[in-house]
């Protein structure tokens, strides 16, 4: 938990330490619906608020438990929220309250809340609860008032208590509030509905079955519209497309047709709020006698129900709602007498404020716009998470006839390279289908650039990649070797299978190769074509992005192996457990893996650390040993330190906790690697893979010239990586400056700003630089534009 002194920067910075949270009071609470991922969410509202001296208070049973008062609202201690982070639902309790509708309900609440001298509310929930809140806050100063003259409360306590600051954070698995890309509990429903519907492939591949699965979402089709993404179902119904008449036929139609390509099984995905374009009900039990009806296929009906609400939070969802609970206790801080409440949201990578009411707003006037039968303005005030989804799942699902695809005689080559990483297939699946759809003949290229000098070179059509979504590794193989030495034979397989393009999907392997290939462009001018590259790797270690493909499956499985070490240290009691993670120079997997699973301390190389910081993290263990948390948590990134190892780092916590607790010692290894995707990476590879081949069809079309494809500009070697909030296509070139090449890192790492978090979460005393929080900014609403499905993605 390294102490090393932070490179010296302009000081421009502006630090919480100087928000002071003494003699405040903050109450958290959780209404509506539960959603996994709400406990990490309490669970870092307590912490930060005790860290900065508040005094934090649970609300159980939501606002009922405001209303009745009494034991319902109990001052929460650090210890309170410990093995909160890895469960799922709400351990403070959720109810609907009718109560609290009522100005009497309101005013018992108020008069709770008084007695406590809490004037800073914390709420979890969807928009009904977070509307509640902003109507109570709206009201505080009369409800005092009215307080005051029925003596319940003093002149002195109305002054005290004067100003009720709220701040909302999105609780639901329907993913259904505007001005957030993600709801806490969205992504771990997602991985519900997938583990699902994996499970049911299997056997609907054994018996040639259709499977018809109903999915949550009254009004919101974001879960069945992303897991059909996820799962590359044959057919998706959703409230905000309605099916245009006749789409019985249409549907199975496709369904023989895919049948007939050898595909042994179908899927079809309906949101439970699914209608026609009457406004009529499409229930599964009516799919399901249309297909046995028309087709005569055995058919089933799954309904998933509550299952997608339970289970333990994903990765993604306990990471978010951690930057959020701490973001609510800054804002609540920072809140001044005509702040408006606001709610903490996601938009791309980057934790955002946004005024309360704007939201609401837009998410009502998505219900008006389906209830006027404006479904494209229903899409459009979604935002442009749901409308990326949307036109990608848009451009995938339907393969058009060869008498309709655009006229193209371009050859598109697809790779993988460096270690496999899960995603990377799914991504495969989107370049060859979007490429076929865009009129290009697809190539795919066997064992990396190894397979590519060696001629290992074979076109790929729409069928070769069907069920390629959920499959782990890399199933067109893939290899470190780099072109470099090989130029000359690559030029040539170029020349002989006349590619015109190529798409590298991999990590910092193919980046580098990207750049070698780049600049074998002034000796062979067959390398003279549009290149883009996809990052792919659970490292996360490419320059040029925020995220990776892989890295979100190799998290979950990190976590998951914590939460069962926790738990085995819980049983034992007294135990630390030193946990090595993969990563090689990068530290993403330990720092993000760490915040997600509740880690007391994470070595990684980036921030360097000596033998004063593992005293001091001895220490720490040893002082939490005496409080009734009695297990320890510490990751350490594989190249951290060539001396300080895992085995030293065991060795050293052995010794020095000798008496107070024992260590055990786990390397976690090549299972990092493995495994099926995650929703976030099949879905995350196929945005981005579409995005690709899109800007490559571009692109071949400004290079044609005199019959053939010549491009030697910068721009045309491009990697598309996530920037903070969009996915931007930047010149490999230009990337070169931002790398460290002998460590194999980007120079600048956003994600090292959440290390300051993750020690606060473990109770050490920190700096954490919060200038680019902080500003309330309003919702944006896009514009409609031409209907072109690549603008949008």
């Amino acid at each position: 938990m390294a102490g090393a002194a932070a490179p010296k920067r302009q000081d421009t910075r502006k630090f919480f330490e100087n928000l002071s949270g003494a003699g405040k009071s903050i109450a958290v609470l959780t209404s509506g619906g539960d959603a996994q991922g709400m406990n990490g969410a309490v669970r870092a509202v307590v912490r930060m608020g005790i860290y900065v001296g508040a005094k934090v208070y649970f609300i159980h049973e939501g606002y009922q438990g405001m209303v009745d008062g009494g034991d319902n609202i109990k001052e929460a201690t650090w210890e309170s929220v410990s093995s909160m982070l890895q469960v799922g639902g709400t351990v403070i309790g959720s109810a609907r309250c009718k109560a609290f509708r009522t100005h009497e309900g309101r005013l018992k609440a108020a008069h709770n809340l008084v007695q406590r001298h809490i004037t800073n509310l914390c709420v979890i929930g969807g928009d009904g609860s977070l509307t509640g809140a902003n109507l109570f806050r709206e009201e505080w100063s009369s409800l005092l008032d009215e307080l005051q003259e029925q003596g319940l409360i003093d002149a002195e306590a109305a002054r005290a208590n004067s100003k009720l600051h709220i701040v909302g954070m999105v609780g639901s698995i329907d993913n259904d509030f505007c001005g957030t890309d993600m709801t806490i509990g969205t992504d771990s429903a997602l991985h519900r509905i997938i583990e699902v519907v994996d499970a049911i492939m299997t056997t609907a591949q054994s018996h040639q079955r259709t499977f018809v699965l109903e999915v949550m979402g009254r009004h919101c089709g974001y879960l069945a519209l992303v897991s059909a993404l996820a799962c590359g179902a044959d057919w998706v119904f959703i409230p905000e497309m309605p099916p245009a008449d006749g789409w019985e036929d249409d549907m199975c139609q496709k369904l023989s047709e895919n049948r007939a390509d050898k595909k042994r099984l179908n899927i079809i995905i309906v949101a439970e709020g699914a209608i026609d374009s009457h406004n009529k009900a499409i229930t599964p039990d009516y799919i399901k006698d249309l297909v046995v009806r028309c087709l005569g296929f055995d058919t089933r009906v799954t309904i998933l129900g509550h299952v997608q609400r339970g289970g333990t939070p994903s990765a993604f969802d306990r990471i978010l709602a951690s930057r959020m609970g701490v973001e609510a206790v800054l804002a609540l801080l920072e809140a001044s007498t005509n702040t408006p409440a606001c709610v903490v949201s996601l938009v791309g990578n980057q934790a955002v404020r946004l005024p309360l009411m704007e939201c609401v707003q837009m998410t009502q006037e998505v219900q008006k716009a389906m209830d006027e039968k404006k479904f494209d303005e229903a899409v459009r005030l979604r935002g442009r998470s749901f409308q990326n989804n949307l036109n990608t799942y848009r451009l995938l699902s339907h393969r058009r006839a060869d008498s309709e695809l655009p006229n193209s005689s371009f050859n598109v080559a697809v790779m993988n390279v460096g270690a496999p990483a899960a995603g990377m297939n799914a991504a495969v699946r989107s370049a060859v289908r979007v490429g076929i759809s865009e009129g290009h003949k697809m190539f795919a290229v066997s064992d990396g650039f190894e397979g590519f000098y060696k001629g290992q070179i074979k076109e790929i059509k729409w069928g070769d990649v069907g069920g390629w979504t959920g499959r782990g590794g890399s199933l067109l193989g893939t290899k470190r070797t780099l072109p470099g030495k090989h130029l000359d034979k690559i030029a040539e397989q170029i020349k002989i299978h006349n590619i015109n393009a190529l798409l590298v999907i991999g990590g910092f392997e193919a980046f580098e190769s990207l750049l070698q290939l780049y600049e074998g462009r002034a000796k062979y001018e067959e390398l003279c074509i549009p290149m883009c590259m996809l990052p792919a790797t659970i490292s996360n270690n490419v320059p040029g992005t925020d995220l990776s493909i892989g890295a979100d499956t190799s998290l979950n499985a990190i976590v998951e192996t914590c939460d069962r070490i926790k738990q085995s240290a819980s049983g034992t009691k007294r135990r630390v457990f030193i946990i090595e993670t993969m990563g090689g120079y990068c530290g993403y997997l330990a720092t993000v893996g760490g915040l997600a699973a509740g880690a007391d301390a994470v070595y990684i190389y980036e921030e360097p650390f000596d033998i004063r910081d593992l005293q001091a993290n001895v220490e720490h263990l040893t002082h939490k040993m005496k409080t009734s948390i009695q297990r320890g948590l510490v990751l350490r990134n594989e190249n951290c330190n060539e001396n300080f190892t895992t085995d030293f780092i065991y060795q050293l916590y052995s010794e020095e906790g000798r008496g107070v607790f024992d260590c055990r010692m786990n390397v976690l290894g090549h299972m990092q690697q493995g495994g099926a995707p995650s929703p976030f990476d099949r879905n995350f590879g196929t945005k981005v893979a579409a995005k690709a081949v899109q800007w490559i069809s571009r692109t071949l079309k400004d290079s044609y010239k005199g019959g053939r494809v010549f491009t030697s500009s910068e721009d045309t070697a491009c990697l598309l990586g996530m920037r903070r909030r969009a996915l931007v296509f930047q010149p490999v070139s230009q990337l070169r400056d931002e790398t460290d090449f002998v460590h194999r890192i980007p120079k600048e790492q956003w994600w090292l700003k959440l290390r300051p978090l993750m020690k606060i979460l473990a109770k050490y005393k920190t700096s954490y630089d919060v200038s680019d929080l902080g500003q309330l900014e309003h919702v944006t609403r896009i514009q409609p534009k031409e209907s072109d499905a690549s603008s949008a993605i």
